[in-house]
């Protein structure tokens, strides 16, 4: 990659000059120039009056779908379980697999995983690569980037998409920087388009207040994260047969600049909140953070989870492992029972498929009533005593 002059269209105006912020430019005659200081970093190309800087990528004619082929999945594991957003992308995996007429490919990282990692096959994978070392058991960033880049680069996939996880977040934006990718980060949808043939990655905006489509049309493998809970996990057909490979990785030349030393549990979840059939959520209205214990009240009767909005997590009230929106963790329970919270968007985007929506706000106006199936305008503080008392007694 590097930045071109067209001097046949360069005025010699200076504005890229004063924009550089390296000093890599200067003028020459009638025309500017770029030095061997420039960073790339394009902030000339924005100021240029006459658009006579161009960004050049070496290589930049389409790939070909002959180079790389096959869809990836990363299913990602904790503790020797694998996590369901891993099944849940096997599921859109698989779609996408077919319309494309490649492989779904499951890759698994851990220790121990084998029998797990075949168990794969029966939910939509050809073929599952099990890299199994001790050194893989918890996550690391450095070592699973290492290993996931050594993967690509012998296999070539055409499109590589994980879960929008800790894990995902944490070390897929530095896969795809090393590979000189795109990465889109918490898609809602995925689709190929039917001429191109290419990924179309989908994913709120604006605070989820529209929808962009995202593509990434001249490098490989196309990249993206998706939320937890936006696709359904497939059923199981036990009679699917695939392929699987324990493949050998030396560990010995794989970047490690840090020791993992000890996972520490948050022992305040009861019940994992992704998981949980019934969540009982509080926001600012709930107005400190000793009443949180009202809601986890509820919730063990209800044998279900205690989330909360953004705002609430803000002022350190809960902690950030029970945020549910756009910054925190996305859920699609069967109840989900919002107590003092106003519905911002933000909020709304991490919850409202739920399959029930009950809204307790003394502002009848509050955004969460539109989406609501069920509203109660009152204040929550004699609302859920009252639930509480009527479930103890049923």
């Amino acid at each position: 990659m590097h930045i071109e002059i067209r001097k046949e269209k360069c005025t010699g105006c200076g504005a890229c000059v004063s924009a550089c912020p390296y000093g890599a430019i200067a003028i020459e005659g009638d025309a500017a120039r770029i030095g061997n200081e420039c960073t790339v970093c394009r902030a000339c190309i924005d100021v240029c009056p006459e658009e006579a800087i161009l960004f050049v990528r070496e290589n930049a004619e389409e790939i070909s779908r002959g180079e790389h082929r096959g869809v990836w999945v990363f299913v990602e594991q904790r503790h020797g379980d694998l996590a369901e957003v891993g099944y849940e992308l096997l599921g859109a995996g698989r779609q996408l697999a077919d319309r494309l007429n490649t492989e779904l490919c499951a890759v698994v990282f851990g220790n121990g995983l084998e029998e797990k990692a075949k168990g794969l096959i029966p939910y939509g994978a050809d073929k599952v690569l099990l890299v199994d070392k001790q050194e893989l058991d918890q996550f690391h960033d450095d070592l699973y980037s290492s290993v996931l880049l050594d993967l690509i680069e012998n296999h070539q996939p055409e499109i590589l998409i994980g879960g929008a996880t800790s894990i995902g977040r944490s070390f897929f934006p530095r896969v795809a920087a090393k590979l000189k990718t795109g990465l889109t980060a918490d898609c809602t949808g995925l689709d190929i388009d039917p001429e191109k043939q290419i990924l179309l990655q989908t994913r709120p905006a604006f605070g989820g207040n529209i929808m962009a489509t995202i593509v990434c049309p001249k490098s490989r493998p196309q990249m993206a994260t998706v939320r937890h809970k936006v696709m359904k996990k497939p059923m199981p057909d036990n009679a699917r047969r695939g392929e699987f490979k324990n493949v050998k990785v030396d560990m010995g030349k794989m970047m490690c600049r840090t020791r993992f030393i000890e996972f520490v549990k948050d022992v305040s979840e009861k019940v994992n909140l992704t998981d949980a059939d019934i969540i009982v959520s509080g926001g600012r209205g709930l107005q400190k953070p000793e009443n949180f214990a009202l809601l986890r009240q509820l919730a063990d009767l209800l044998k279900g989870a205690v989330g909360a909005s953004r705002a609430a997590v803000d002022a350190d009230w809960i902690p950030y492992s029970h945020q549910v929106g756009q910054t925190g963790k996305t859920v699609c329970p069967k109840v989900y029972i919002a107590c003092g919270i106003s519905g911002a968007i933000q909020h709304l985007v991490g919850m409202q498929s739920s399959g029930m929506i009950i809204a307790i706000n003394k502002d009848p106006e509050a955004p969460i009533f539109k989406i609501a199936n069920y509203g109660l305008v009152g204040d929550l503080f004699e609302i859920i005593p009252a639930l509480i008392k009527e479930l103890k007694q049923a």
